[in-house]
Order: C-alpha cells, then structure tokens, then sequence
C-alpha cells in the first residue's frame, strides 16, 4: 500500500514538472516571437534581399508552434507512465515536423513570385509575368501533394498503392471533371502562346480591361469600371484577343468635310498645309500619314486624314488627338475655309406659270 501511494505521488510530481516543462516552454515561444524574432526581422528588412525578409515571416507561425511540440515531446518524455517510444507517438511527432516545414515552404510559395522575378532580373531568364504566378500555384501544389505522401508513408500508408487506385479511377475523375481539365490545359495555352501578360489591356467579344491574374482555372480581368470579371481559361484560350498594350503606334482617321463653294486652290493649300502639320507634329508618327482630296459628297468636300500616333496611352492618344484637331481649326480659319454640314436645297416651282405654258401649247 506504501508503495502504491509513493507511486502515486511520484506520478503526481512527474506531471506537475511535465507541465511546468510545457508552460517553460510556452513561455519561451512568447519570448521568442516578441523579441528575438521581431529582432531578426529588423535586420533582415535593413538588409538589400528582400527574400529573407519573406523567408521569416514565412516561418514564423511554424516556428511558434515547434516550441509547442518540443515541449510535448519532452514533457512525455519526463512523465514515467508514458511510453515515448510507442510508435504512434514518434509518428505524431516526425509528422508534426514534416508538417511545419511543409507549412512554412507552402507560405513561402506565395513569395515564390519575388523569388522568380529576383531570379529573372538577375539571372535574365526572360520568365514572361504570366507565368509567374502559375509557376507559384503549381509550386503550391506539389509541395501539398509531397507532404500528404511523407506523412501518409510516415504512418505506414502505401502510398504506391493509392496512386494506383488514383490510376485505376482516372478515367471515372477526368469525366466528372471534364470542363476543369480544359480549364487547365485553355490556361497552359495561354501561358505557352502568350497572347498577354500580367498588367496588359486585352479586348474579346466577352471582356475588355486589364489582367490581373491567372489561376489553374481562369483569368481574372479588372474592366474599366473597376469590376473584377472571372473568365474561364478554355473559353478565354478559344477567343479572338486583341492586346491594345502591344500596340506600337495608335491610329487616327477622319474624314473633313469642307463646303462646296472653297476655290481648288484654297482646299489644296489646306491639304498641303495640314500634311505638313502633321509630319512637323514630334507626338505623330512620321511612317505613314495622309492627308488627300477623297470625294464629293452630297453636301461637302471631303479630306481624308489618315495618321499614327506614337504613343498608345488612352490619356496621351487624347491629348494628341485634340493638339492636332485645334492645329486644323486654326489652318482652316487661317485659310478661310469652312467646315461644311448636311444641308439640303429645295426648289420650288410656279404652279401659275406651269398653266399659262400649257394653255400656249
């Protein structure tokens, strides 16, 4: 009886000092992320890498919570009545670690993008920003996919043997995910033929705007009036795009309508005029502008204006358009040549005079 009662109390204190062990190291995790951690992140964000800056942040939740589970494990490991070296206990704790290191690569993933433009600006990879996101998310990806396999393995799953069943029921998966699948191959078709990139303003006969991201799934295009439109990548890869963003000049054609009572000579000193407005103008494209004589038209004189200007920038196109517009108001006032309008001219007839002809007849 004695000595179940010793037993008793020793166990007693054993857990009272695998507690105090585990508030220890509890305290110790609090210590670690107010002070130490919050230190080393000063000085890595005084350093010129900013990648080791997202290194830390991407590892400090795992980090606090790997002072949790090494306080477990040597709180057990102090307690008598415990078995630390069960197996299902080494692998709760080996899969606790491969977890908070996949956990902190999976955050880190998310910064994979400055990994890739570091390695692209560096190194001169010439990796397309379209590509860089996807490349984040299939990175993502594997690293969810490795960690399930270790884990599984680590508690004695065959993982071989679940990979074939995936074999064996594939053909079952890919019909009930038949649209998700072209999803994915419409984004790789995009990615691979870059039609655009991130950033870029694209037109199709669904969307026009600016493109924001590119998922497994679809695209993301922010339009004009600040909606965020989600097209689906295989509906978006089978479409006519229009990259506005590429373009290296923008165009401006017209037509001028003079009246009809402008003297020849006065209509070509304006054409000549105008022609030389606009090889003079530095925002106009000096390769293919015309200006010339094009039709009679039922109520005015018509020139044809045809020009580039060099820059494709909605605001800029604008403010050139309306630069070379007053340019031409004023040639045209300079010139005395007016700017003709629809009109029409009605002829009417004596009914009278019709009656005193028919009755001489």
């Amino acid at each position: 009886m004695e000595l179940l009662r010793t037993y008793i109390q020793d166990s007693w204190v054993q857990l009272a000092i695998a507690l105090g062990i585990f508030l220890l190291f509890l305290l110790m995790r609090k210590i670690f992320a107010k002070y130490i951690y919050n230190l080393i992140l000063k000085l890595s964000r005084k350093s010129s890498n900013e990648f080791f800056t997202h290194l830390f942040l991407a590892f400090e939740r795992p980090l606090r919570m790997l002072f949790v589970i090494i306080g477990l494990y040597i709180s057990v490991r102090y307690v008598s009545f415990l078995d630390h070296h069960n197996d299902l206990f080494k692998d709760i704790m080996s899969s606790s670690l491969i977890f908070l290191a996949a956990w902190g690569l999976y955050n880190l993933s998310s910064a994979s993008s400055l990994f890739f433009q570091t390695m692209n600006s560096k190194y001169n990879l010439k990796i397309d920003q379209l590509l860089i996101p996807f490349l984040s998310k299939t990175l993502r990806l594997l690293i969810v996919a490795m960690t399930f396999s270790v884990i599984a393995g680590e508690f004695g799953y065959d993982v071989n043997g679940f990979i074939t069943g995936l074999g064996l029921g594939g053909l079952a998966f890919a019909l009930a995910a038949k649209e998700t699948i072209e999803n994915f191959f419409g984004g790789i078709v995009i990615i691979t033929e870059k039609p655009f990139s991130i950033g870029e303003w694209i037109k199709t006969p669904s969307v026009e705007g600016v493109v924001e991201d590119i998922t497994f799934r679809s695209t993301k295009i922010r339009t004009f009036a600040q909606a965020l439109v989600t097209v689906p990548n295989a509906r978006l890869a089978n479409e006519n795009i229009t990259n506005w963003s590429k373009m290296g000049k923008r165009q401006i054609t017209f037509h001028l309508g003079v009246t009809y009572n402008t003297p020849s000579e006065r209509l070509e000193t304006c054409i000549n005029r105008i022609e030389k407005m606009l090889r003079d103008h530095e925002e106009i494209h000096p390769e293919t502008i015309f200006v010339s004589f094009d039709e009679f038209n039922h109520s005015s004189l018509d020139i044809f204006l045809y020009f580039f200007t060099n820059t494709t920038t909605w605001g800029d196109f604008l403010n050139v358009k309306q630069d070379v517009n007053f340019k031409i108001m004023k040639i045209m006032e300079e010139e005395q040549v007016s700017f003709a309008f629809p009109t029409q001219t009605l002829h009417v007839e004596n009914a009278s005079s019709h009656e005193e002809e028919k009755m001489y007849s």
